[in-house]
């Protein structure tokens, strides 16, 4: 399947596997629930956590975006 192509009910793989990542290892969700409760929306804790991210992709190869980011914060 192209990672471009609805995966596992997200928008794409990208956004499914930064969201596997973000919500299943502890440091990173620490991160994402520190920045969402640090901002007013989830844009900004985004972009906070793309700031203060330990790398540029997951270890899977997922680049990490403001907009895959935003999705896996859905729910926080």
């Amino acid at each position: 399947m192209g990672k471009n192509k609805p995966f596992n009910g997200h928008k794409n793989w990208n956004h499914w596997n930064v969201s596997l990542w973000v919500n299943n290892d502890e440091g990173l969700y620490n991160l994402a629930r520190r920045c969402v409760r640090d901002h007013a929306n989830r844009i900004d804790a985004a972009r906070c956590f793309m700031a203060l991210r330990p790398a540029d992709k997951t270890p899977d190869g997922a680049p990490y975006s403001v907009t895959t980011v935003r999705a896996a914060m859905v729910g926080m």
